[in-house]
């Protein structure tokens, strides 16, 4: 097919954006606190796939009255990069200086803050949704097909445990506000069953070539699992919202080409926008891994066949920007064209979907020729019509984001 240029503005859903700071590494090593916060509701898992709303304080780092305590070491270095622990739980996190913004090349802290994501501030999460011009696209360069036609997304029918167990959401602040991704559970060859790694975009760890590092990053896995209102969700409590636990990432890697080239909108990095996080319980959990506790996670092929002799892709998301409101998780099943967003990179997968900003992150997963499903993409950007949605084709560069976290917990 004739190569075109897209002819819509686009927009990058879930994240911040103009953020004016300098771009980190790829790796961000996140001290993994327990912070007390006041007035907040419970969150515990349970076992093999069965949410539960015990509430055992418990975990490293607590005592036996249940107070949560900081070991020295980590607590000293905190304070090196100027971070004082019990001003950071107190709202310090908040502050998004230029000089106060964290930047060395491992150091990145994410400390839990316990209860910070209650139900109203997960339902309150924003998607900035803002429209660029065209040239932050260059869709002549490669190979692009014609704009695929839009695929209405469907809703996906509740309990979401039952019919996607792998999706969720992940929760992040900004210098914009809090903002909010979808995710998904992903195997760990380190960890046969026993999986805590999530995939997810560059985009919702990152802020790209002018940013640094998110704060307080959290997944929640089948998030409003019971597909509740949003009026319904107002008196939910957190147990029904996040009835698998809420899972704080300890450790994220997004490719050395997002962060370099990952612009705030449009199409700048976008072959290369995704990540990987490994996560823990808020609470320290009841020693299940999230495989576990959500009873599945997908596989992942780096080698997956070229856009021709794909069949069909399934994109599962929380779209949150009109007329969505973040509450519901949605699917768009399509067969892809491609989209090249510059000569040097891979071209991208293109689908047909009216999923918008907040799916951002969200699994795109095809049939493998022994017809199980396997995670191939995830949800990049999109035109503010919201007509399709793009994601990276998942190569080399991606498998080594992933085998990396991988490796790095192979010991736990």
């Amino acid at each position: 097919m004739r190569p075109i240029r897209p002819s819509v503005t686009v927009r990058r859903g879930g994240r911040a954006r103009r953020s004016p700071f300098p771009a980190l590494a790829a790796v961000a090593l996140v001290s993994t606190l327990a912070l007390t916060a006041t007035g907040c509701n419970s969150d515990d898992t349970g076992a093999a796939g069965e949410p539960s709303a015990s509430a055992a304080a418990g975990g490293s780092g607590a005592t036996g009255d249940g107070k949560i305590t900081i070991p020295d070491d980590i607590r000293k270095k905190l304070k090196e990069h100027g971070i004082d622990v019990d001003k950071w739980k107190n709202g310090a996190w908040k502050n998004w200086n230029k000089d106060d913004w964290l930047r060395e090349a491992n150091d990145f802290v994410n400390p839990i803050i316990q209860g910070l994501w209650d139900p109203d501030r997960m339902r309150r999460a924003n998607d900035p949704d803002k429209g660029v011009d065209d040239n932050d696209i260059s869709g002549d360069q490669g190979v692009t097909d014609p704009a695929p036609a839009p695929v209405q997304a469907q809703k996906v029918a509740p309990p979401y445990h039952t019919s996607a167990a792998t999706a969720g959401k992940v929760f992040f602040d900004s210098p914009e506000g809090t903002m909010v991704c979808s995710a998904t559970v992903v195997e760990d060859p380190a960890h046969p069953g026993k999986s805590n790694l999530v995939w997810t975009a560059g985009h919702c760890v990152h802020a790209g070539k002018k940013g640094g590092w998110y704060r307080n990053i959290a997944f929640v896995p089948s998030y409003n699992d019971a597909g509740r209102s949003t009026a319904r969700l107002q008196g939910a409590t957190r147990e029904q919202v996040a009835p698998y636990g809420v899972w704080w990432g300890d450790w994220a890697q997004t490719s050395d080409q997002w962060i370099k080239q990952g612009g705030a909108t449009g199409g700048q990095g976008a072959s290369y926008d995704f990540a990987v996080i490994h996560v823990t319980p808020e609470k320290g959990g009841n020693g299940k891994s999230l495989e576990e506790t959500v009873g599945s996670a997908l596989p992942v092929n780096f080698d997956a066949p070229a856009v021709p002799k794909v069949q069909s892709i399934t994109a599962t998301g929380y779209p949150a920007a009109p007329p969505y409101d973040g509450q519901s998780l949605y699917q768009c099943q399509d067969r892809p064209g491609r989209l090249s967003v510059a000569a040097a990179d891979p071209t991208m997968y293109r689908i047909g979907c009216t999923m918008t900003g907040g799916s951002s992150g969200g699994g795109w997963v095809e049939k493998g020729t022994d017809g199980k499903p396997a995670l191939v993409s995830n949800t990049s950007i999109g035109p503010v019509t919201a007509g399709w949605l793009a994601g990276p084709r998942l190569g080399t560069v991606a498998k080594g984001v992933y085998d990396s976290v991988s490796k790095k917990f192979a010991v736990q």
